[in-house]
């Protein structure tokens, strides 16, 4: 016979419609992303074509679904796997010419700003926030470029 162990802690329906909790994916073991990209106005080596093994973890906030979780690690992860083994670039950049002309069209990321860290980090949030659950009520993405230059919002 089947023990119930929560016995004087027994959650309602109510209880896990009104809890809200935060689930971190890539904490501890960072979601990795290979992506190149270039800082097209930069002054140094940036400049130039490159790119980095990224490390991303996401800081997810938001009430219980019905199935007990804040969201599913896979609507994250496949959000992030968009960008993977792509190139980024801004707005204006000619390498957007000569990819497209080169038929790798398709590999391109082109956004609004410079492809840095901390641009990367918000437009990931914003990407994951039009895709979640609106009972999510805060997402946060630390995208670490190296093992110096971490950025994001709050984990």
């Amino acid at each position: 016979m089947a023990q119930n162990l929560s016995g004087e802690h027994s959650l309602t329906s109510e209880d896990i419609s009104e809890a809200e909790r935060t689930l971190h994916v890539g904490r501890d073991r960072p979601i990795r992303l290979s992506t190149g990209h270039r800082i097209l106005h930069h002054d140094g080596k940036c400049s130039r074509p490159h790119g980095h093994n990224y490390k991303i973890s996401v800081s997810i906030t938001g009430t219980l679904t019905s199935e007990g979780w804040v969201i599913d690690k896979g609507d994250v992860t496949s959000v992030l796997s968009e960008w993977d083994h792509r190139f980024l670039v801004e707005k204006g950049d000619p390498l957007i010419e000569a990819f497209e002309d080169s038929g790798e069209g398709d590999a391109l990321i082109v956004l609004d700003q410079p492809p840095t860290a901390e641009v990367m980090g918000i437009v990931l949030e914003r990407r994951l926030e039009e895709t979640l659950p609106e009972t999510v009520s805060n997402v946060a993405v630390e995208v670490r470029e190296t093992g110096e230059l971490a950025a994001g919002g709050a984990l």
